[in-house]
C-alpha cells in the first residue's frame, strides 16, 4: 500500500509542476492555487508512505516519478526537447527506480 500512496504522491508532485508552469511568476491566482494545493497533497502523501518505506528510497522514487512525468509531459505537451541523450537519461532514472522497487533498497 505505501507504494501505491508513494507513486500517487509523485504524481500529484508532477500535476502540481504543470500548475506551476502556468503560474506566470505567481501572478495567476488559479494555477497559483492549484500548485499549492497539489505541493501540499504530495508532500501529505510522500510522509504517509515513509511510515513503512525507507526514506532514502523513498525519496528517490518520488523524485525520479516526478522527474520522468514532468519532462515527458514537457516534451509531448510543451515541446521540449526529446533529444536521444536526454530520453536515455530519463530511461536511466527509470532504471534506477525499478532497481530500487526490486531490491527493497
Amino acid at each position: 500500500m505505501a507504494w501505491i500512496v508513494l507513486t500517487t504522491a509523485a504524481l500529484i508532485d508532477v500535476a502540481m509542476a504543470v500548475a506551476l508552469k502556468y503560474t506566470d511568476g505567481w501572478t495567476r491566482f488559479w494555477p497559483s492555487l492549484l500548485g499549492l494545493l497539489f505541493a501540499n497533497a504530495a508532500i501529505y502523501l510522500l510522509t504517509h508512505s515513509l511510515k513503512t518505506l525507507p526514506v532514502g528510497t523513498a525519496f528517490a522514487v518520488f523524485t525520479g516519478i516526478g522527474a520522468i512525468g514532468i519532462t515527458l509531459i514537457g516534451i509531448l505537451h510543451f515541446q521540449e526537447s526529446a533529444s536521444p541523450a536526454r530520453l536515455l537519461s530519463i530511461a536511466l532514472i527509470l532504471t534506477g527506480i525499478v532497481a530500487l522497487k526490486l531490491l527493497k533498497a
